[in-house]
């Protein structure tokens, strides 16, 4: 007899998508952030290069904003305090901070 598959009923199930994106942002973000180090640490220590900082930064800008955006989404979706909303904002500013705000947000997404 074949296996059923059963279609969640959870009222959270609809933004399990989007809690996805959230990690995958807030991961994204943290590696974005250690790029863009590594190419100051060529550009203003090591080399006087800035090709390191010319490639990370756009990509970080982009990401921090996808992040920013994500962490608004889940929080009204999933009806965050606004404490909570404040603390996974200012994650992003931090270098690896995201990683640490989705990690301990994970018992409440």
């Amino acid at each position: 007899m074949p296996q059923q598959t059963r279609l969640s009923t959870s009222p959270l199930a609809p933004t399990a998508g989007l809690v996805r994106w959230f990690r995958i942002a807030a991961i994204a973000e943290a590696c974005s952030w250690a790029g863009l180090l590594v190419g100051m640490l060529f550009k203003y220590v090591i080399a006087a290069n800035d090709i390191g900082v010319k490639i990370f930064g756009p990509i970080h800008g982009v990401l921090f904003l996808v992040y920013v955006v994500t962490v608004v989404l889940v929080a009204r979706a999933r009806s965050w305090t606004p404490f909570r909303w404040t603390l996974g904002l200012l994650a992003s500013i931090p270098p690896f901070f995201t990683i640490w705000f989705e990690r301990a947000s994970r018992r409440f997404i």
